[in-house]
């Protein structure tokens, strides 16, 4: 049942500053994602784009240090939900013995007050390993990753992203 498996350690440690005011969290990062070195690296991931677009500001350059300024200069923190886990290509229905991160000293550090979680198994996943430490539950926003293409043509998907820019 483990064919296929790849245990992954999450090579990041959590974009903040004590300026943030909201959490948004993948899963963990993809192997895309970890070529690029960034949150969300993938090229054909549309996180980037449609953050820009929210928040009214351009796009930033793919370089880990101008993404991570553009977030934390609009007060997000980005981080993942997991901290190990095993799991087969970027296919989060793979993932097997997940150990979460803990997020109460990030969110005794930061004004954070709300958490938001990019598809289902993220959401999942926090809600039943998470909450309870960092006392509160995620609010969904649909993936923007690749394999979601489908559910970004939908006209509610932007909607629901717009709950970023509202909660700032």
């Amino acid at each position: 049942m483990n064919e296929g498996l790849t245990h992954i350690v999450h090579p990041w440690a959590p974009w903040y500053d004590e300026r943030s005011r909201i959490l948004i969290l993948g899963t963990i990062p993809s192997p895309a994602s970890r070529r690029q070195g960034f949150y969300y690296g993938h090229p054909q991931n549309v996180f980037w784009r449609l953050l820009s677009e929210i928040l009214e500001q351009p796009v930033p350059p793919a370089t880990p240090e101008a993404r991570r300024s553009f977030v934390l200069n609009a007060r997000i923190a980005l981080w993942d939900v997991l901290h190990e886990a095993d799991i087969a290509g970027a296919s989060d229905a793979s993932i097997r013995n997940p150990v979460p991160n803990r997020f109460a000293p990030l969110l005794q550090e930061t004004g954070i007050t709300t958490i938001f979680t990019t598809g289902k198994t993220a959401t999942s996943l926090f809600n039943t390993l998470c909450a309870e430490e960092a006392g509160m539950q995620a609010v969904f926003l649909p993936s923007t990753s690749p394999a979601n293409r489908a559910q970004q043509s939908r006209a509610d998907f932007k909607a629901l992203w717009q709950q970023v820019a509202q909660a700032l």
